[in-house]
């Protein structure tokens, strides 16, 4: 919960880039297998990896009317600047290690590869990278499911928002979220907003009575 002051209003947590990856892995760890990195793959500090199994059958599993399988891969990136020569090396190896990692196959339903950069500037060009990604895959014509990809930048800190189509994030009046931040997603990636902003500041509509 964050602290209130006397005249009923929030004092917001401003994160540093070591305590928003913190946080983002202390939520994911519920759902997802982690593996961390102590600096030997940097600027990759983890990958989270989630798997759901559903299947409907009659009387016994040999009599199996259908299965889904469902999996995300989360690569966590953490850097000071974001450049565009950055992003394209970190999405690409997310591209390569996600797909080796996925199930694909009879019963697969989706996978996504979502990569996300913690970092206290993203420059304009890597922003606008980042808008534009388009990568999306079927497999034998969505038969065995598909792949979509998922980027989010979460800036921690820098200038105000730019024409490179970053969104503001403007405190306690602009639904919770701190001044200081911004946030940009590919068209894919704009469900991880509202997770990171779940993690991050999950008590931020609630007040005390």
């Amino acid at each position: 919960m964050f602290p209130i002051k006397r005249d009923g209003t929030r004092i917001m947590e401003h994160y540093t880039r070591e305590g928003a990856v913190r946080r983002i892995l202390d939520g994911y760890r519920a759902y997802y297998n982690i593996t961390t990195f102590e600096g030997e793959r940097e600027p990759l500090v983890a990958i989270c990896e989630f798997f759901e199994h559903s299947e409907k059958y009659v009387l016994s599993r040999q009599a199996n009317l259908w299965e889904a399988n469902c999996e995300e891969f989360v690569y966590l990136f953490e850097m000071e600047c974001l450049t565009r020569d950055v992003f394209e090396r970190c999405r690409d190896m997310a591209y390569e290690d996600g797909l080796k990692r996925a199930n694909i196959g009879p019963g697969h339903m989706y996978t996504y590869i979502t990569p996300i950069f913690i970092c206290d500037t993203c420059e304009k060009d890597a922003a606008t990278a980042v808008g534009k990604c388009r990568i999306y895959k079927s497999f034998r014509f969505s038969l065995h499911g598909w792949m979509d990809f998922h980027v989010a930048v979460l800036e921690v800190s820098g200038d105000d928002v730019s024409e490179a189509g970053r969104v503001p994030l403007l405190g306690a009046s602009a639904k919770g979220w701190p001044d200081g931040c911004k946030v940009v997603t590919n068209k894919s990636g704009r469900c991880v907003e509202g997770i990171l902003k779940n993690i991050l500041f999950p008590d931020k509509g609630k007040r005390r009575g």
